[in-house]
């Protein structure tokens, strides 16, 4: 289960941000994709390239799979849990991009240069009912998806087909379906960051005790349900920033509001979901920064001509001593 959000600075320069949160250990790190790499696919023996370079939070499983990341055009992406409402196809389509669940996130970002791409291309896509590797499930998903415009979309599929919607607030979570989640806000606009006024009642003045009381009602539970709207309010009316560090605090600070601690999340298998990582992905940079639960430390990675033309993947360690870890 997991949270996602844009954010755009004063400069107009735009980020997304994500928490992992997850009971199985993920054990990503940061990787970069060089240009023109192959992948290989779990539904189709030739696999498919990624003509453009990115970097993300990875794991190399005989093979790399990311699972959220920005390219070198400055689009974005990450994949979030969507249980019991993914749908995939049952077989291969021929004439079409053949991909398990995990795989769209590294054709996305290795394939577009915008979001209007992306939905130019999505008849181009069959996602089939595959596992993957490591959790050896088929793993549920949908995607966020936003470029340098601010443009951001989510990407669902489900069993009427596929849905590729603009995202008007910015924000995503997990199961129910996007729209759900759009509606469900229409319960929470007395949610305000000023105080409400006072009332009367019959003789009685009532006032609010103490400030934050505009926010009274906002849901403070671990569900996706809960997490949209406190993300959507605080995404709404955090401060404005001008530079890319502050926008980073920004976000860090907005994804408190929805960290999951260790302990405080106990699933009916008994496996405990808690955030195993905070990301934030600079799209003009671009860069990918990487801040894991063990100690907050933030590392960065950006996309150089090194990286993006090196012969095979690089990855890199998270760093522990040193904020903002810069890797140019």
């Amino acid at each position: 289960m997991c949270t996602s959000l844009t954010y755009a600075t004063t400069t107009g320069d735009q980020f997304l941000a994500r928490t992992m949160d997850f009971g199985f250990e993920l054990g990503g790190r940061p990787v970069v994709i060089p240009r023109h790499h192959h992948f290989t696919s779990v539904v189709d023996e030739a696999g498919f390239d990624a003509p453009y370079s990115f970097v993300g939070a990875g794991r190399d499983l005989n093979g790399y799979t990311l699972i959220d990341g920005v390219n070198e055009h400055g689009v974005s992406a990450a994949a979030l849990y969507f249980a019991g409402q993914a749908h995939y196809a049952d077989q291969a389509a021929a004439g079409k991009v053949n991909l398990a669940p995990h795989e769209v996130l590294m054709w996305i970002l290795g394939n577009v240069s915008s979001t209007q791409e992306l939905g130019e291309r999505l008849t181009d896509l069959n996602i089939m009912e595959a596992a993957a590797p490591l959790l050896n499930i088929v793993v549920p998903l949908h995607w966020i998806v936003s470029d340098q415009s601010g443009a951001t979309y989510v990407l669902e599929r489900e069993a009427d087909g596929m849905h590729y919607m603009k995202n008007p607030v910015g924000v995503m979570t997990n199961t129910p379906d996007f729209n759900w989640h759009l509606k469900n806000l229409s319960n929470y606009v007395a949610l305000q960051p000023t105080p409400h006024p006072d009332r009367q009642y019959g003789d009685l003045k009532v006032s609010a005790i103490g400030p934050g009381s505009g926010a009274l009602g906002m849901p403070g539970d671990y569900t996706s349900v809960s997490r949209f709207v406190r993300t959507v309010f605080m995404r709404q009316h955090t401060d404005a920033v001008a530079t890319d560090a502050e926008a980073v605090n920004a976000l860090s600070h907005m994804l408190n509001s929805v960290e999951i601690p260790k302990g405080v999340k106990i699933k009916a298998d008994g496996a405990a979901d808690y955030t195993q990582y905070r990301s934030y992905m600079s799209m003009h940079e671009p860069a990918f920064y990487m801040q894991p639960y063990e100690d907050q430390t933030i590392t960065r990675v950006a996309l150089t001509a090194d990286l993006m033309n090196a012969a095979q993947p690089t990855e890199f360690a998270l760093n522990a001593t040193q904020r903002f870890n810069a890797v140019n």
